[in-house]
């Protein structure tokens, strides 16, 4: 295990009700907000309301930024400066999943710099002022309430990229099941297919092992296992929604990353296919992960699969090695195909024309991706036809 530093000063209000906590949370930190939404589902919902009536408590003044879409646009980050510099604005709440969050950081990142905020994403720019974050969670997924990430689409170009800064990482996120009631089926399954390739990020990474961090990952592959097909089926259940909801916060808040260097080369793929094709993040990963699994083992990773297939799918030990791995795969794929989640692109309606420059603007970008096995720009390629 490699040495790490480990801080969360993310305070989280998590279970029914915990909406009341929002007024203490922004009378002490902001006089005026932004308050940042995507679709108007919250409106519709009544969440909106509520988080509007604990701001009036609070004596706090809003202005509003609406319409920020999945894979969350420059342009609106854009939008949101503007509006926070001539605003004045002290305090931005996300209310929202983890597209909501992302655009809401970038603001923030954006507000108090002088130059184009795509430079955090391009030109390696550190952050580090930034307007405080908080966010009402309404979608489990991402992690985004509770890290210090952010992933950013710029439309004309086609290009996702992300940055990272501990100055954005929120001050507080609210988190009620409830809230998530009324996510339909098929962004609930992209969820749960997100949460557990974050988990794969960080447990198919070097070193090979990190007993603690491994054990606890495996814990959340096993509720996301468990909880998915149930909460698909039935999206009211309280402990459900709530155990999913958890897993996602936990699944991408450093913990399990801490003491290794995980692998990411599945996020940097399909960062490229979302970018190109605007897809669900989740289900692209639900399509790209199992490929990238496939693509990988080899004498070198085959014990973690092993372990893997033991520990979370209760694959029987006494099988062969390699038979263990490579049914754990299929059950991943499988996994992912029940929850009602296509495991082809072309599913989705994407062809392999632009294969070859996806896999060039990530190397572009990043250089050779993984640390669990290296890929090349023929590696990607390899893996998008494979998941054709």
């Amino acid at each position: 295990m490699f040495n790490f530093t480990f801080n969360i000063p993310t305070i989280i209000y998590f279970g029914k009700g915990q909406i009341k906590a929002l007024g203490q949370e922004l009378g002490k930190r902001a006089k005026k907000i932004l308050i940042v939404i995507g679709r108007e589902s919250v409106k519709k919902y009544g969440i909106f309301d509520d988080v509007v009536r604990e701001v009036k408590k609070a004596e706090v003044s809003f202005v509003e930024l609406s319409g920020v879409k999945p894979n969350p646009r420059l342009k609106s980050v854009y939008e949101g400066i503007e509006i926070c510099r001539k605003e004045k604005v002290g305090f931005i709440l996300a209310v929202g999943g983890g597209s909501v969050i992302d655009a809401s950081k970038a603001i923030a990142a954006g507000v108090r710099y002088e130059g184009d905020v795509w430079d955090f994403f391009t030109k390696g720019v550190a952050c580090t002022d930034a307007l405080p974050v908080g966010t009402v969670l309404t979608l489990a997924a991402t992690g985004s309430e509770m890290n210090r990430h952010a992933v950013i689409t710029k439309e004309d170009t086609r290009r996702k990229l992300a940055f990272s800064s501990n100055s954005v990482k929120p001050v507080f996120s609210i988190l009620d099941p409830e809230y998530t009631y009324s996510v339909n089926k098929y962004h609930t399954a992209a969820g749960v297919a997100d949460i557990m390739s974050h988990v794969f990020e960080e447990y198919f990474s070097q070193p090979p092992s990190a007993a603690v961090q491994d054990r606890i990952a495996e814990a959340l592959l096993k509720v996301c296992i468990h909880y998915g097909p149930v909460v698909c089926k039935k999206p009211r259940g309280y402990e459900a929604r709530a155990n999913i909801l958890w897993a996602g916060s936990l699944a991408l808040n450093g913990l399990l990353g801490e003491g290794k260097c995980g692998d990411w080369a599945s996020h940097a793929i399909e960062h490229e296919v979302s970018a190109v094709y605007d897809i669900s993040h989740g289900a692209g990963l639900a399509i790209i992960v199992p490929n990238w699994m496939k693509s990988v083992l080899n004498k070198g990773t085959l014990n973690k699969f092993v372990e893997y297939g033991v520990n979370v799918w209760g694959i029987e030990k006494k099988k062969r090695e390699t038979e263990i791995a490579r049914a754990a795969i299929d059950k991943t794929r499988d996994f992912f195909s029940s929850l009602g989640l296509p495991s082809r692109l072309s599913e989705v309606g994407i062809t392999g024309e632009h294969f070859g420059d996806m896999a060039k603007n990530t190397i572009e970008s990043l250089g050779e991706i993984g640390t669990f096995k290296k890929l090349s720009g023929k590696d990607i390629v390899e893996i998008l036809n494979m998941s054709l």
